[in-house]
């Protein structure tokens, strides 16, 4: 992966473009660091595909698909009685 500046990657965008759709992912660094990714978007689409099981998946999966659906009961708090005579 390539690393561009921010101010490069501003500057020359076009530039930048084409580079992330013929050489895949582009890195933008400010400062330095790193702090962001350029992705073609094919790869985006299918990297959000393998994010999101699909319903089957998740209904044929051996993981228990409904633990904590009640929440815990809460200790009850007894109030005071006052008795008048």
């Amino acid at each position: 992966m390539a690393a561009w500046q921010v101010q490069d990657a501003k500057a020359r965008f076009s530039e930048f473009l084409e580079a992330t759709t013929r050489h895949g992912p582009q890195v933008v660094t400010r400062r330095g660091v790193e702090t962001a990714v350029m992705v073609p978007n094919d790869e985006w689409r299918r990297l959000q595909q393998a994010s999101h099981p699909s319903l089957k998946a998740l209904l044929l999966s051996p993981s228990p698909r409904f633990e904590d659906l009640v929440p815990p009961r809460r200790a009850f708090k007894r109030r005071r009685v006052v008795r008048f005579r």
